[in-house]
């Protein structure tokens, strides 16, 4: 019998996987679990979005590629940049992906966390950085990377008791975000605080109990921030790099940690709502500040 095939040398797919019950199709599905996860160091990147962007971005990254026959046809990008980079892509059975993950669709990839540091973040002269202090949602974290993402921001910082990046809700709804920019976890508030300050960034806590209405500081933002600063306590401006400091879904930002910002900032609410979710106020503020600093 011949050899099988290198998959990473560009010739023909491994044998088809068809065994749902094998020790390989059990160890990928346990990396929906934050014990697998720590043990091996490695998780899930599930669907074809977030995969496109892993193999385009951050292909050394990637230990293992899966799809389906119909995903492998249907998306020859992936499969190409996978060829290119040299990566183990298998083609596997529908019941076996499915085994693997429920929100695979057809296209899965095991990866190794990219290890951003704060260090570094800081190092690049960051002008916009998002700070989540103790964020426990698994949705709104990765829905304010994309976001950051989107507004252009230079980094996001998971910090406090966070909930873990790599978890695979994280990981979907970044929508590959997370491979556009530096995530650093693993830090304390005060400590994330402290480094950006240091950089040079102004720090604004978000808050629906802020001194300061946003509208209000993007009217005036920029020359016009400091010639209205004078009488009035020093008012923030969003011309200026600044790291957004987002609290908790459920309780929002501790008072230790308000008290680290520079000042406190509120999102209007001008219908009858109480109040936005985490991850649609921290997409206001974020493109309040873009729109701040791209102005001449």
């Amino acid at each position: 019998m011949p050899p099988t095939p290198d998959p990473r040398a560009g010739g023909p797919a491994e044998p088809t996987l068809t065994n749902e019950r094998s020790e390989r199709v059990r160890a990928v599905r346990a990396l929906s679990g934050r014990s697998a996860r720590r043990r091996h160091g490695q998780y899930l990147v599930e669907g074809p979005q977030a995969v496109r962007e892993l193999v385009r971005h951050a292909p050394g990254d990637v230990r293992d590629l899966y799809l389906t026959p119909g995903t492998h046809a249907r998306y020859d990008e992936i499969v190409t940049a996978a060829r290119a980079a040299r990566l183990r892509v298998h083609v596997a059975s529908d019941d076996v992906l499915a085994a693997m993950s429920a929100d695979a669709q057809g296209v899965l990839a095991v990866a190794v966390p990219g290890g951003a540091r704060l260090a570094s973040l800081l190092a690049a002269g960051p002008r916009l950085v998002a700070v989540l202090a103790t964020v426990r949602d698994p949705g709104n974290a990765g829905t304010v990377v994309r976001a950051s993402d989107a507004a252009g921001a230079d980094g996001v910082v998971l910090a406090g008791e966070s909930v873990d990046l790599h978890n695979p809700k994280v990981v979907r709804s970044t929508a590959g975000s997370l491979y556009h920019l530096p995530v650093v976890t693993g830090v304390a508030v005060a400590e994330a605080v402290a480094g950006l300050r240091a950089a040079g960034l102004l720090v604004l806590a978000a808050d629906g109990r802020g001194e300061h209405d946003l509208d209000d500081l993007l009217d005036v933002a920029g020359p016009d921030a400091r010639e209205h600063s004078a009488g009035r306590g020093g008012l923030p401006d969003l011309a200026r790099p600044t790291a957004w400091l987002f609290g908790n879904e459920a309780w929002g930002l501790r008072e230790e940690d308000v008290a680290l910002a520079d000042a406190v900032v509120r999102v209007p609410v001008r219908g009858l709502a109480e109040s936005l979710n985490l991850a649609t106020a921290a997409t206001v503020c974020l493109y309040a500040s873009s729109r701040a600093q791209r102005r001449p």
